[in-house]
């Protein structure tokens, strides 16, 4: 079971998202608040593997708690809920660290699926939704774009091609049949970019990608 830990300011909404990932059968609620205040101390007590924050809470936002909760020794992966599709809050979010983002009007099944994937360490890109916010946010123009190009220069070939792969969304999967490689070859290209890029995780691997216009 993923163990998760559930931070929205509104109790309807906590109910309906502990009763959907529930049913869904893959995973458990451990811990739920009503904002980001306690989120370090629930994290450290419950040890989840995923931590479903709402994006706008009173006292501690969900962009404080990504950034609070990134920096512990072996973090909870983070999956920012948001009622709005093109804000920059979830932009900062994805910089911090966060997998992804949803909406919160997402089916149940699309919900719990996001769950699932951050848990396995992947992220929630292939949303039209979160390509526009890519595009939007992240396609840098100046000196971002060529501070983003001088970084992706230090990989190889091979490596490009993945984190150009992975800036559209794609899965392992996906990517190891249109690369001709296997699932396994992937995840260590992606582990070695993330260490070679000083990068968090896959997500902001495709926002790097998409700062040097390369997506």
């Amino acid at each position: 079971m993923i163990r998760v830990v559930l931070l929205d300011d509104e109790p309807l909404v906590r109910a309906g998202l502990r009763m959907i990932l529930e049913s869904h059968g893959t995973a458990e609620v451990v811990a739920e608040d009503a904002d980001g205040t306690r989120a370090v101390e629930l994290v450290q007590a419950h040890r989840p593997d995923v931590l479903l924050t709402d994006i706008r809470m009173p006292a501690v936002d969900g962009l404080e708690v990504t950034r609070r909760v990134r920096t512990l020794a072996s973090p909870p992966e983070v999956l920012v809920l948001t009622t709005f599709d093109l804000e920059e809050y979830v932009y900062l979010a994805l910089q911090a660290g966060a997998a992804g983002f949803l909406l919160k009007d997402a089916p149940p099944h699309e919900i719990a699926r996001a769950v699932e994937i951050v848990a396995k360490g992947e992220a929630i890109l292939a949303p039209a939704v979160t390509k526009r916010l890519l595009t939007r946010f992240a396609t840098g123009a100046g000196s971002k774009a060529s501070e983003a190009k001088g970084k992706l220069s230090r990989l190889t070939g091979r490596e490009r091609e993945v984190a150009a792969a992975v800036a559209t969304g794609a899965a392992n999967a996906e990517i190891a049949r249109t690369l001709h490689m296997s699932e396994a070859t992937v995840k260590v290209h992606i582990s070695r970019i993330i260490t070679k890029l000083d990068l968090d995780n896959r997500t902001q691997i495709a926002i790097l990608v998409h700062q040097a216009g390369e997506a």
